[in-house]
């Protein structure tokens, strides 16, 4: 029996359902678990669909917001393919589980309403410039001051998607390999990561002017993931907030 029994939708829930229907669509194309019209993509475009309405159903404050499909897309993923058919089978809620859980430590940042409080998406993305100061002020100053490319412009996406659009599917499994298993939190090791993205790059972007920082940072190019977290790892602590564990 599915964990989801099929919900009757109001009216007011049409709009969200079919911006769901739209973006598990585009879901991760060039992935035949995702993508395609064979009746295993359908399963798992359906088992991610049932999670998200159910999310935007318990949680009328934020509903689902694009981009959400991005940040469930690994966690099903990895459940619906253990090797244990048992726990295969229970994915779904297993998803649905940890999906609530890891968006209890950053749903704020999908809140436009919380933009400018201490928990919003642009107090995280001065917490990163702080970061990056404290760990390379030189670097800082060139973004900051030269060439203007502030952190609103390149780690919105970033930060609110957990780094899913920057990197191949199985890099971002590994980044999250990381992510998950930080004891100061998701977040903490998230601005540990995004601020290694830009030590890893600190010559191109010394030498590069607004414009060509931004694409660079916007298409963050191919990179040796396990370098980046070996950098990641031995940045000095962020102190601007205490995070807490997942």
């Amino acid at each position: 029996m599915k964990f989801l029994m099929r919900i009757t939708l109001s009216a007011w829930y049409t709009e969200i359902v079919e911006q769901i229907d739209r973006d598990l669509q585009r879901t991760h194309p060039d992935i035949k678990f995702f993508s395609g019209d064979s009746s295993f993509s359908k399963k798992n475009r359906e088992a991610m669909r049932n999670i998200l309405i159910l999310f935007a159903k318990l949680n009328p404050a934020i509903r689902y917001v694009q981009g959400m499909n991005e940040v469930l897309a690994p966690l099903y993923y990895v459940f619906s393919r253990d090797t244990n058919e048992q726990n295969a089978a229970n994915a779904e809620a297993d998803s649905f589980a940890c999906f609530v859980r890891l968006m209890s430590d950053s749903v704020d940042h999908f809140c436009q309403q919380l933009d400018n409080s201490s928990a919003g998406i642009l107090s995280t993305l001065s917490r990163l410039a702080e970061f990056l100061k404290a760990n390379d002020e030189e670097l800082w100053r060139h973004l900051e001051f030269t060439t203007k490319v502030k952190p609103q412009f390149y780690a919105f996406r970033w930060i609110t998607l957990l780094l899913t659009q920057e990197f191949e599917f199985q890099s971002i499994l590994r980044i999250w390999d990381a992510l998950l298993s930080n004891p100061f939190g998701v977040q903490d090791m998230l601005l540990r990561v995004c601020c290694a993205m830009l030590l890893c790059v600190k010559s191109r972007l010394l030498s590069g002017d607004f414009a060509a920082n931004l694409k660079l940072l916007q298409h963050y190019p191919d990179i040796n993931i396990e370098h980046l977290l070996r950098v990641a790892q031995y940045l000095s602590p962020d102190t601007t907030s205490s995070s807490l564990s997942l």
